[in-house]
């Protein structure tokens, strides 16, 4: 049992990876839109009903154009790129919550958040496009679902390593299982989740040119929160969720030429 289980293990996270389009990346995602995204909108439907909208009508306004601009460009691109049954599976929703914590995020299925504690570090509406962008991202390229497969492959493989320790003493079993937390923590999960923010910088940045924005402004955005966060103790990128603002900026910059490119080869299809 215990030999059969890790090839059949390698053989299931194979069988089950699939590409995220435009950066190509490889995925493992066994988790079904129809398993989560009743859930999800749920879940959004009860944070609203729980948290105070924003009462300023041209910033809500702002965001929801900005977010009905750039998921109409991602839903063109999908339709036009053999991806009709994702984009129906999308109910896009923006809203701007009244609240000073700095943060935006996506649930699956394309519903959207933005504080408005965010909005100065946005600064202007290229600015919030960028947000706007990554949030929208991570969404188009199943993030969430991507991260909940992961965790049960996760969880599957702690059956593994109880399996193969049997037998040996408390002592050795409690080091084991404690050597498979940390390194599936720190060497999987965590890189797992600064891999979805750096894909979602990169998709997030073609998604707003796309849509006419600046995307210059992207890595801007960075800047502030950079020049916001001096003085504050971070967490180094190893043992971080997300890359370090000066990964981000650098990586943006970087990659702009190519988000230029890919943006108008998109728009010249889909027009």
């Amino acid at each position: 049992m215990r030999k059969l289980l890790l090839p059949l293990l390698a053989c299931f996270y194979l069988l089950s990876c699939t590409t995220v389009p435009i950066t190509g990346r490889k995925q493992f995602n066994i988790v079904s839109d129809a398993q989560v995204l009743p859930a999800s909108f749920s879940q959004y439907k009860g944070f609203l009903e729980k948290n105070k909208l924003s009462e300023d009508k041209n910033k809500t306004a702002q965001i929801k154009e900005i977010g009905e601009k750039i998921s109409k460009a991602v839903d063109r691109f999908m339709r036009n790129n053999g991806m009709q049954k994702e984009a129906d599976s999308y109910e896009w929703e923006f809203n701007l919550v009244e609240d000073k914590t700095v943060n935006a995020w996506c649930l699956p299925g394309g519903k959207v958040v933005f504080y408005t504690g965010i909005l100065p570090i946005c600064a202007n509406e290229d600015g919030i496009a960028a947000v706007m962008g990554h949030e929208v991202a991570h969404a188009f390229a199943k993030h969430g679902q991507e991260r909940m497969s992961q965790g049960q492959l996760q969880a599957i493989g702690g059956v593994a390593v109880a399996l193969g320790t049997q037998g040996k003493s408390e002592e050795s079993q409690r080091i084991w299982s404690t050597a498979y937390g940390l390194g599936t923590q720190v060497g999987v999960m965590l890189p797992f989740s600064r891999k979805h923010e750096a894909e979602a910088d990169k998709l997030g940045l073609v998604f707003m040119i796309m849509a006419g924005y600046n995307g210059e402004e992207a890595a801007e955005v960075w800047v502030r929160m950079s020049e916001r966060a001096k003085g504050k103790k971070s967490p180094p990128e190893i043992l971080s969720t997300h890359p370090s603002n000066e990964s981000r900026i650098q990586a943006l910059r970087s990659y702009l030429p190519e988000a230029k490119r890919l943006a108008a080869q998109f728009n010249e299809q889909t027009n």
